[in-house]
């Protein structure tokens, strides 16, 4: 996960709506059961997917009251904090 591109996915979720984020989710989730895609493409795809969660989950948090940089902060120390477990 890239914080400069969960940022910026979470500033277009602000600026236009969710949904559209979540149904690119959804196609892309689609495009994994492709049998000719290569791992590295998939690397890409999972990369994509996991950053987009990662947005909404930030978007979430800032609809809660969590100033956005707070948000953001709290979340990658939160994937940083499960990937060291």
């Amino acid at each position: 996960m890239k914080l400069p591109v969960i940022k910026h996915l979470t500033n277009f979720i602000e600026e236009n709506d969710q949904d559209y984020v979540l149904e690119t989710i959804e196609t892309l989730e689609a495009l994994t059961e492709v049998p000719s895609l290569k791992d590295e493409e998939l690397d890409v795809i999972g990369e994509l997917i996991s950053n987009m969660y990662g947005a909404v989950e930030v978007d979430k948090m800032i609809k809660e009251g969590t100033p956005k940089k707070e948000a953001l902060n709290n979340f990658m120390k939160r994937v940083l904090g499960s990937i060291d477990k």
